[in-house]
């Protein structure tokens, strides 16, 4: 079993384990120009369980895209950038560190760094530049879709299908829940409600001239409220096909395969657009991305 070590974030330790890095490599018949290339055929694998102890049939899999020439390095934390500890500590509180590993190019060089964690006891792996700076959420696989389409029926990310399974309607929510958002936020207007995966928790969107999501756990107790990241202002649902082909752009290459869960453009009270907010999931952790009303990111927030 591998000992992970904490952040400086106070937070329950996680009793989860990450089985062996299983390392590929890159296959000569590739050649890519930069790290953000997403050429599936050449990939290197880690192999992390999310349910306790590892076996081979229990792996999430992280696909990091290996350009020709390249190698990966397994460092500390402690060899990490400050910048990347930063990122992770603000967009991931609490985190537990899991791996990391320095990408280095043909001459040896560090060309970027991979850090694998554990939020809310899900794995998230995500790939920074050579400065510390954030790049991506890579990807994760189960062990036998790591070939393929990346996901099956009935597997860890088979909301990818997009039926969005994982929506729960309003009025379906335990009283529990419902009783304490009348209670404490009375003047929320309930948009939609989500029942995680993997631990049965629920997280519920409103809006009352901003945007929040709700956390509660399985049992309907609460656990906490995020403000998402939106302009102050009317904010009206829309379907993914509304938003700017520079969002949807944005969203693709910056979390690979995430799964869409809900969209809103905000309006200020003379009509006028200020700006998109969109949920989503990504690897079974949800975020919610604020772009500008030209479609250009602003910012980020970890719901869950």
């Amino acid at each position: 079993m591998i000992t992970r070590i904490k952040n400086t974030v106070s937070f329950p330790l996680l009793t989860l384990a990450v089985a062996a890095i299983l390392l590929a490599s890159c296959k000569k018949e590739t050649s890519q120009s930069s790290l953000t290339s997403q050429t599936s055929s050449s990939t290197i694998a880690v192999a992390a369980s999310e349910s306790g102890p590892t076996s081979a049939d229990d792996s999430v899999y992280v696909i990091q895209p290996c350009p020709h020439g390249y190698s990966r390095d397994s460092i500390s934390a402690a060899d990490l950038p400050s910048t990347v500890i930063t990122y992770l500590s603000t967009d991931y509180p609490g985190f537990t560190f899991s791996k990391a590993f320095a990408v280095k190019n043909s001459s040896g060089q560090t060309a970027a760094y991979v850090a694998i964690i554990y939020f809310n006891d899900k794995p998230v792996a995500i790939l920074f530049d050579s400065n510390g700076n954030f790049v991506r959420v890579l990807e994760q696989r189960d062990k036998g879709d790591i070939d393929g389409k990346g996901w099956h029926d009935g597997g860890r990310f088979c909301d990818r299908n997009g039926l969005q399974k994982d929506t729960v309607a309003l009025s379906a929510l335990p009283t529990s829940i419902l009783s304490y958002i009348a209670a404490n936020y009375s003047t929320d207007t309930l948009v939609k409600a989500f029942q995680n995966r993997h631990d049965s928790s629920f997280v519920v969107i409103s809006k009352n001239n901003g945007l929040f999501a709700t956390v509660f756990d399985s049992s309907g107790n609460f656990v906490k409220r995020v403000t998402l990241p939106a302009p102050p202002g009317i904010a009206v649902g829309i379907t993914e096909s509304a938003l700017p082909a520079n969002v949807l752009s944005y969203l693709s290459t910056t979390y690979p395969d995430y799964v869409f869960e809900k969209a809103f453009a905000v309006y200020n009270n003379s009509n006028v657009l200020q700006g998109y907010a969109v949920v989503i999931n990504a690897n079974n952790t949800k975020y919610a991305v604020l772009f500008d009303a030209s479609g250009n990111f602003v910012s980020v927030k970890t719901i869950w």
